[in-house]
């Protein structure tokens, strides 16, 4: 007999009438119905926050109006999510974020990919009535990968949570209060002074454009842009990567949200190692060194000399005197074959791996 607790719930979510799963979200059940709310402080990879209140809706029997990513569904549950009142509360959400907003967007890397552009937009917010202090750009700091610019910041929370909930580093934390509490490194640090270990985990998480990758600064407008997925290749992991591209060179490289194994996260090698793709530097064409010097040489003229060099060391000083150093971008099946040759062909167990190195 089936659990009771494995049954799907039944809701109304603004007349429709759908089935939840127990334990999600009123946030997540409207986005698996295909009904849009806006959110900023919301990442699928975090746990609920509640802070932005853009989410918020109207439930039959409760109180006030709660934000629908932190509220659980429940059997027979009434939602709205669109009315009046809840697109008026909204649009003074947006106001008051957008009175300590740097609005120039037509310079900022995030433009086209903005959810506080899109979220104004869609709620015909033009410019706020409430004026006062404005927070200032951040001093600066010398990295050369992640650009920090907190007269953009919203406040949202996501580059703190993602941090210690994904990453266990803890860089960010809230600084100060009241109107001049933001995220920030501990005492103002650096990054690079903070432990931060550039994964850019906050920045593929920050809604808006105070955080952004420095490698891509005025590489190309983000609908100018080509998108390519595939497989990251530093690793056996096999992370999805998403490659954007512009004239056929790499402007940057994110991860698609709750997709692959890695569910939109990578490393830094992932996120940040990607000017190996141009460089001129680049192997193109196996080395073959003759009198002295390198030369291109065909892959199978690659493979004889490599046959030919190892049987020339085992042959003169024993299967002892050669060693293999498999590749962390192989796969485990890959690696396998290679110790495998290495101590079933030569007869060695000299075997290492380069992610030990």
């Amino acid at each position: 007999m089936k659990d009771s607790s494995d049954m799907s719930l039944g809701m109304s979510i603004d007349g429709k009438h759908v089935q939840a799963e127990p334990g999600s979200s009123v946030l997540d059940t409207c986005r698996a119905a295909g009904i849009h709310i806006p959110t900023l402080c919301h990442d699928p990879r975090l746990e609920p926050y509640g802070g932005c209140r853009l989410c918020i809706v109207q439930i039959e029997g409760m109180r006030g109006f709660p934000a629908a990513c932190t509220t659980r569904v429940a059997e027979g549950m009434v939602v709205t999510t669109e009315s009046d009142t809840l697109r008026g509360l909204r649009r003074t959400v947006v106001e008051l974020l957008i009175s300590d907003h740097q609005l120039d967007c037509l310079t900022c890397d995030s433009a086209g990919a903005c959810a506080l552009q899109d979220i104004a937009y869609d709620l015909g917010v033009a410019s706020s009535p409430f004026q006062g202090d404005r927070h200032e750009p951040h001093p600066g700091d010398d990295n050369p990968l992640i650009e920090r610019d907190y007269s953009k910041c919203i406040a949202c929370g996501r580059c703190v949570r993602i941090c210690s909930e994904v990453q266990g580093c803890d860089v960010y934390g809230y600084a100060y209060r009241g109107f001049e509490m933001l995220p920030d490194t501990a005492f103002g640090a650096t990054l690079a002074d903070s432990g931060c270990e550039f994964c850019g985990q906050c920045v593929s998480s920050c809604p808006v454009g105070a955080l952004t990758d420095r490698m891509r600064r005025f590489a190309g407008r983000e609908w100018e842009l080509a998108r390519t997925e595939t497989v990251c290749g530093y690793c056996g992991v096999g992370c999805t990567i998403e490659f954007a591209h512009k004239d056929g060179v790499i402007t940057g490289a994110t991860a698609p949200l709750e997709r692959g194994v890695n569910r939109g996260n990578l490393c830094a090698k992932g996120r940040y190692g990607y000017g190996f793709v141009a460089s001129p530097e680049r192997l193109t064409t196996p080395l073959i060194k003759r009198d002295g010097q390198f030369v291109a040489a065909s892959w199978d003229e690659a493979f004889v000399a490599v046959a030919r060099g190892i049987k020339n060391v085992t042959t003169k000083h024993g299967p002892d005197a050669f060693g293999g150093i498999a590749s962390a971008k192989c796969t485990n099946e890959e690696n396998f074959l290679f110790q495998k040759m290495i101590r079933a062909g030569v007869g060695t167990n000299n075997v290492d791996h380069c992610a030990r190195l």
